[in-house]
């Protein structure tokens, strides 16, 4: 994939350097409805970031302020450290040197492959078939893509011929906006790791928005979580599901099973006993809700400490969720493997495994 990406940039006349990108304070209302309140986000020069939040929590609204097809009402955008939004300054989109990817792909009908990818580059540039041959490498396509027209790909396809078609001017940053949601299950997985592994290997600086959890958590480097027009938690993948910033966050990118605790000396004591706090979280004695992953509920463990009775059990082949009755109207939810089941009606011993979150809201 690096000779690839050589190749490519070999065969374009201009030698860019990608760079990162600075949201500061940004603001955006529509009427009287506000859509962007004071939102902060840094993305490194070559990660990819995923901005992840329910429709209308103001992700695309945000993505389109940095590729410059709204401005802001207050704050400032930087990319590549040069200021393109700001007080007094609108750079327009076409200098930002942005790459764009929608939903749909948006390729020209009328126009070959070859046409569409060429179609940002300078005019002398777009007659090097070489330049598009390599692309179509690039992203996995052989040359013979190159004559066909976007109704004769499949949807996999023309959203590759559609990265194609941002890289081409070697943009210092590529947006995607919910690239995959069109795709049916099985082709959205094998497309968004080819374009992901396309974006590494061109060492291209990306922001991906998307509603979709498991995407966020296993393509991106860092996650920021929007919700009503601010970001709530900017983490990597792993610090997110473990220690996220409150209830709302946790529930969102994955199953949790919330109980009352109490808090002392980074210890929280609940119907699950007493559970170490991930982070920064166990400062600070007193009320708090303990935020616990099922796949963290043992069943049976060799230091299982904890009396439950099986109540009900979800499968679903690889794995399942057991619920759990601990006494009184207390229940909880472990996820176990689908081959190591318990049986409705019996008695088990719980114990929790690694670190959890809190919430003190």
């Amino acid at each position: 994939m690096t000779e690839i990406r050589d190749r490519v940039r070999a065969a374009g006349k201009d030698e860019n350097v990608a760079g990162g990108l600075r949201v500061a304070g940004v603001s955006k209302s529509y009427g009287a409805v506000p859509v962007l309140r004071g939102v902060d986000l840094d993305v490194e020069e070559g990660s990819l970031t995923a901005v992840l939040g329910r429709s209308g929590c103001g992700k695309t609204t945000l993505l389109r302020l940095i590729a410059g097809f709204d401005r802001p009402d207050a704050g400032t955008i930087h990319l590549a450290g040069r200021p393109v939004a700001g007080p007094g300054l609108v750079l327009a989109p076409e200098e930002r040197r942005i790459g764009y990817v929608t939903q749909e792909g948006n390729l020209f009908p009328h126009l070959t492959v070859a046409a569409n990818i060429a179609f940002g580059l300078p005019r002398r540039a777009r007659r090097a078939r070489h330049r598009v041959s390599a692309l179509l490498e690039m992203v996995g396509l052989d040359g013979g893509y190159a004559r066909r027209y976007p109704h004769e790909l499949s949807g996999g396809q023309q959203q590759r011929v559609a990265l194609a078609r941002a890289l081409a001017p070697e943009p210092g940053i590529v947006l995607l906006d919910e690239p995959f949601a069109a795709l049916d299950v099985e082709l959205r997985e094998s497309t968004r790791r080819a374009v992901v592994d396309v974006l590494a290997a061109a060492g291209a600086t990306t922001v991906l928005v998307t509603h979709d959890q498991a995407e966020a958590l296993s393509l991106a480097s860092r996650v920021a979580v929007m919700r009503d027009g601010a970001v709530v938690q900017v983490a990597s993948p792993a610090e997110l599901y473990r220690n996220p910033v409150d209830r709302a966050v946790a529930a969102f990118v994955g199953d949790v099973v919330a109980l009352p605790a109490t808090l002392r000396g980074g210890i929280a004591e609940c119907a699950l006993g007493g559970l170490p706090i991930a982070g920064d979280g166990g400062a600070g004695d007193g009320p708090v809700t303990v935020l616990v992953r099922p796949e963290q509920i043992a069943l049976d463990g060799d230091d299982g400490d904890v009396p439950a009775q099986v109540l009900e059990i979800e499968y679903y082949g690889h794995d399942a969720v057991v619920r759990l009755g601990l006494g009184g109207a207390v229940t909880v939810r472990a996820r176990c493997p689908g081959y190591a089941l318990p049986a409705v009606g019996s008695h088990v011993r719980l114990v929790v495994r690694g670190e959890v979150g809190v919430d003190r809201s």
